[in-house]
């Protein structure tokens, strides 16, 4: 991810219907040198989102029309944008919602555009790792009809391409560089997210759930990714 300044550009999406706080979110990041646009419901934020590519969302929680639960749902199934939330109340279950469909941070309203900013810069400063194992001509991983190959970074099952993210591609590489191994929520985190994230990990469970959902695979009776209860996730044989 470049610097503010550099030749690519940091972008960011502001989506708030309080339409003068997102012009006072929009114009600090804007001074930051970073490409700024707004939206002020979800469906223009979703749109948005997916013809720019933005690599970091301010997304308030109550949105008229498709609310930030739903539009972050939404943005979790193609994008690995940062994403901070914003909500009017301060209630533990607004949080863990939030968290829980892949939320990356969390701000209370009313609050501070220079800590907003400085959370902002943080994230910016630690991008998350593009490949969590190195990319070596011939890899290829084979899991019953899951085949990956990772120089390619390609996916497929029963020879028919899967559209990752990113970070879901670094979850399955990381997962099957190791098949035997149990890894915990934290170690994903460190392999995929960097050492230096601090983010809540459960974040990992919400992009194996993607992952699973477009593997096809069935998480009561797993082939590709196996969940070890009480210790994090293992890759599956490729058969249930």
């Amino acid at each position: 991810m470049a610097e503010p300044g550099g030749a690519d550009v940091v972008r960011c999406l502001v989506v708030d219907d309080e339409l003068a706080l997102a012009s006072v979110v929009a114009d600090y990041l804007g001074r930051e040198g970073y490409r700024v646009d707004v939206a002020s419901d979800g469906e223009r934020a979703l749109r948005i989102a997916r013809e720019q590519d933005p690599d970091l969302i301010v997304l308030d929680l109550m949105l008229p029309g498709v609310d930030g639960i739903e539009v972050c749902r939404q943005l979790r199934t193609f994008t690995d944008a940062y994403i901070i939330m914003l909500t009017a109340r301060s209630e533990e279950i607004d949080k863990l919602i939030g968290l829980s469909v892949g939320a990356d941070d969390y701000l209370t309203k009313p609050f501070s555009p220079r800590e907003l900013v400085a959370r902002v810069k943080v994230m910016l400063r630690r991008p998350r790792v593009s490949a969590p194992v190195a990319a070596v001509a011939g890899d290829v991983r084979r899991f019953g009809p899951l085949e990956l190959n990772v120089a390619a970074r390609e996916v497929s099952v029963d020879g028919t391409l899967v559209d990752l993210t990113r970070t879901e591609f670094d979850l399955l590489a990381a997962l099957s560089r190791e098949p035997r191994v149990v890894f915990s929520r934290r170690q994903l985190v460190n392999a995929v997210w960097g050492e230096d994230w601090y983010g809540d990990e459960h974040i990992v469970d919400v992009h194996l759930a993607h992952l699973r959902s477009k593997l096809g695979d069935d998480a009561s009776q797993p082939r590709f990714v196996r969940t070890v209860r009480g210790v994090g996730y293992a890759m599956g044989t490729g058969t249930a």
